[in-house]
């Protein structure tokens, strides 16, 4: 059996009808996981779900909607979530906030607390809700799509920056108090990945063009380059692994 087989397992995944969760949650069916696809409108979820149903067998994928700033949402996420399918093996926390780009010194109050809210105190909320259950199996793979920003300086994305820091601190902590009890918890720092949450960032040829000349790859990243790295995460292939970052971004940060 390979140790990226996933048969068997349970994956919540959150921000999952377009995107990096997207392309996550068709990656995890493919290895033979079901999938909770998860956004805040379930129209969208529905879309995704029926769409993995058709590639990989109707019950593989069910779709629940829920806004990460709604901690009752979420608990109605995990809730459908054992409902439908008994359990909870994989969490990959990827839905995050992002209203303000500009100077630090620009952010209103509001923007900035609905960036923490949504980046870090949502993600504890989900951990929370799973990890009990984890424990008690001694099995489970926590996955945070964190960012780059969250080891580097930035001044146009400075609060969302500060919130990815916290992720992986998150991750470190947990994994620290998870470990003994065989729950991983960690962290993918994408960097610039052409998705509608960075649209900001890369729908400007000119800037792109002059990022990727210092990229080694010379190139921004796809969802999908995303993907193959949380099914890593979830699977036997990093039993070994916890409280670590992954980083994924052409090479910009060495």
């Amino acid at each position: 059996m390979s140790q990226f087989d996933l048969t068997g397992h349970v994956a919540i995944i959150t921000g999952s009808s377009r995107g990096i969760g997207k392309a996550s949650a068709w990656e995890l069916a493919e290895h033979g996981a079901k999938v909770v696809i998860s956004s805040r409108k379930q129209d969208a979820c529905d879309v995704v779900a029926a769409e993995i149903n058709g590639k990989f067998g109707e019950g593989t994928a069910i779709a629940v909607a829920a806004n990460i700033s709604d901690k009752a949402g979420l608990q109605h996420l995990v809730d459908a979530t054992r409902a439908a399918f008994g359990k909870v093996d994989i969490l990959v926390c990827n839905a995050a906030s992002n209203p303000y780009y500009g100077p630090q010194e620009g952010i209103a109050d509001d923007q900035f607390r609905k960036i923490l809210d949504n980046n870090i105190i949502s993600n504890h909320w989900l951990i929370s809700m799973v990890a009990p259950e984890m424990r008690d199996r001694q099995a489970g793979s926590i996955i945070i799509i964190s960012s780059i920003g969250g080891i580097r300086g930035t001044p146009i994305i400075g609060a969302y920056a500060i919130s990815k820091a916290a992720d992986m601190q998150l991750a470190r902590n947990l994994a620290h108090e998870f470990g003994p009890f065989n729950v991983r918890v960690n962290c993918i720092a994408p960097g610039l990945i052409r998705t509608d949450f960075a649209r900001a960032l890369w729908e400007n040829e000119a800037a792109v063009k002059a990022r990727n000349a210092t990229t080694p790859l010379r190139r921004i990243g796809e969802p999908e380059e995303i993907a193959g790295a949380v099914v890593f995460l979830a699977s036997q292939a990093s039993a070994f692994m916890t409280g670590q970052t992954i980083v994924i971004d052409g090479g910009v940060t060495i």
